[in-house]
């Protein structure tokens, strides 16, 4: 006998973590903080280095990377995580010699433009085979490269052509917050990636009202380009510092002696959390970032990115578990 009680299905979102990769391999009581934030997704994400940013040649996958930068050490994280019921987004990134913005990657000449093409084919390609042996269920194709695609848009659409016929999952790009309305393949890939470092309010430290409504005109062009796109929007990166008008430029990453502001962290967090993971259109995301030493990272003294021992932690808690897949 049918209930009469109208049962409410639970609402299910991509609750992501940006899994930090480390030296060793990583253990259970690495993975533990991820299942007590009620996350059901990580991101992994192995790099290629470059010189800077005219320089075409990728290395990846080198003995002197970090473990968990390598193949090797990507299908042991994917290992673990799966055996905690956590599903994985593989997203191999560049990483430019002194950090500079991977953005800015712009070859001075066709030769140039040639090997950067073979080579970052051999780094994206490899890892597609590494998303297919380990059963990952997303794969990133790109992060963040804008000139690259600007100046090769052809390329890309053979490379995903070419990463088709490896891996059968899911596919995404993740596209900085003020390019994704310019790259020209999503209706070729699962997900629109955003990383969401969106600015939405100037002041040392907004209230949730003041941020909320600084989301409103982002909001709206994300929505109207999904249902264009007959695709969800993917948070492929969010997150802010617990700093003093961190909601200004939330994208700066330079290392400097503001104020901590854990309060300002955590309210930016949860108007984030309120305007977009109710909605239909939005797949969910992945918090930038997680280490896996949980209990010696972040902190009250920490005006970095990770929420990690802060209160922002808590409030992305509260809303993953209740919008757990």
């Amino acid at each position: 006998m049918l209930s009469c009680s109208a049962t409410v299905e639970k609402p299910e979102k991509i609750n992501g973590v940006s899994y930090v990769a480390s030296r060793d391999s990583i253990y259970q009581q690495h993975i533990d903080p991820v299942v007590n934030l009620g996350a059901n997704y990580a991101a992994i994400m192995p790099f290629g280095f470059v010189k800077e940013l005219e320089h075409p040649e990728i290395i990846f996958n080198t003995d002197r990377q970090w473990f968990g930068e390598t193949e090797r050490g990507v299908k042991q994280y994917v290992d673990i995580l799966h055996r905690n019921q956590i599903k994985v987004m593989l997203k191999p990134q560049i990483w430019v010699w002194r950090g500079e913005f991977t953005g800015f990657i712009k070859m001075a000449h066709e030769a140039d433009w040639e090997v950067l093409e073979n080579s970052y084919a051999d780094f994206i390609l490899a890892y597609a085979k590494v998303a297919q042996e380990a059963n990952v269920e997303i794969f990133c194709i790109g992060t963040e490269l804008e000139n690259f695609i600007d100046e090769r848009p052809s390329y890309w659409k053979e490379l995903i052509v070419e990463v088709k016929k490896i891996y059968k999952g899911k596919l995404t790009y993740a596209a900085n917050w003020n390019e994704y309305e310019r790259t020209p393949f999503w209706d070729d890939l699962d997900y629109i990636g955003i990383d969401a470092y969106f600015p939405v309010d100037a002041k040392q430290s907004p209230t949730l009202e003041e941020t909320k409504n600084g989301w409103q005109k982002h909001k709206s062009g994300m929505k109207n380009y999904s249902v264009k796109h007959k695709k969800q929007i993917l948070f492929t990166e969010f997150g802010y510092r617990s700093i003093d008008f961190a909601g200004r430029a939330p994208w700066t990453v330079d290392r400097v002696d503001k104020q901590v502001n854990l309060e300002a962290q955590a309210i930016l967090t949860q108007a984030l959390f309120e305007e977009f993971w109710h909605e239909e259109w939005f797949a969910g995301g992945f918090v930038w970032k997680w280490f896996h030493k949980h209990d010696v990272v972040g902190g009250k003294d920490d005006n970095r990115f990770t929420p990690q021992n802060k209160p922002a932690e808590e409030v992305i808690r509260t809303f993953y578990k209740k919008y757990d897949l």
